[in-house]
């Protein structure tokens, strides 16, 4: 497996970039207003929602990021509700994972009452690893963007492995990126999937400074490439976490796919890892 130390030989990045930093050795702040991306604990929303939400109040986390799943975008609850059961808990449910689909000005004004402030497309909405392909998408989260304004919320694109691939010498996240309007279409970084392709997160912050708002944060094994509990795998968090002015993060949700033991267990282990960080 690649360590930390050789991910950072690589890429000599990370090195370099520290020296644009103030010094933390005078200063330094804890980790906080964690967020914790839905998807983690799946099963468990499903089975019982608010039991499910009261447990991830408990360990710390303070913003929530939807997902889809077998009883719609809220597990069965209704968008106000869902709502009113993350303030009362102490959590803000700020941005939603969801689909450009048919019943999308019904996906806006339910997360409209839901009080979310992002909404993100989770995956491509049209098939096909091509730089065409990648350009009408960008026209339809162009348009997408521009709805969700007229509605005062941020639309948004959740990136997996599949986007790094190229067509013709070209990356095709970057396409992405270069067609779309950064005042419409906010990218959401999954900092796992970047590092597993051979990239480098301060790379692309560095060449689209401020249009990463928010971040998947999860480590992983980069051979097998999936999740694993923080400080288990191969991201370098804390560098990462220190270049988030230049990202532009406003908001970044911890995501793990897989599990040691449970869910519940291993979100408690990242959260007690994050705890242990300054930056």
């Amino acid at each position: 497996m690649k360590t930390r130390r050789d991910f950072l030989k690589k890429t000599g990045t990370f090195a370099a970039g520290s020296m644009l930093l103030p010094s933390f050795a005078k200063t330094t702040k804890s980790i906080d207003n964690i967020g914790v991306q839905l998807y983690s604990v799946r099963k468990e929303m499903l089975a019982d929602a608010k039991g499910t939400l009261k447990q991830l109040s408990k360990i710390g986390v303070k913003q929530i990021e939807s997902a889809g799943s077998e009883k719609g975008y809220y597990y069965g609850l209704k968008p106000k509700e869902m709502k009113d059961i993350c303030n009362d808990l102490g959590m803000t449910l700020n941005s939603g994972h969801v689909h450009l689909d048919d019943k999308w000005q019904q996906t806006m004004e339910d997360a409209l009452t839901a009080g979310q402030q992002y909404l993100i497309c989770s995956s491509m909405p049209t098939s096909g690893q091509t730089v065409d392909n990648y350009k009408k998408t960008a026209a339809a989260f162009n348009k997408a963007g521009d709805d969700c304004q007229k509605m005062n919320i941020k639309f948004g694109y959740h990136n997996h492995d599949y986007e790094f691939e190229k067509e013709n010498g070209q990356v095709l996240y970057d396409v992405l990126l270069n067609d779309t309007n950064p005042n419409l279409v906010y990218m959401e970084l999954d900092l796992g999937w970047v590092v597993t392709t051979g990239n480098d997160p301060l790379a692309y912050f560095k060449k689209y400074p401020g249009r990463f708002p928010l971040w998947h944060l999860k480590d992983m094994d980069l051979q097998k490439k999936q999740s694993v509990e923080f400080g288990k795998g191969g991201l370098p968090i804390l560098e990462i976490l220190k270049h988030s002015g230049q990202s532009g993060m406003k908001y970044f949700y911890v995501e793990q796919e897989e599990y040691e033991h449970n869910a519940m267990q291993s979100l408690k282990e990242d959260m007690d890892y994050l705890a242990k960080l300054k930056l």
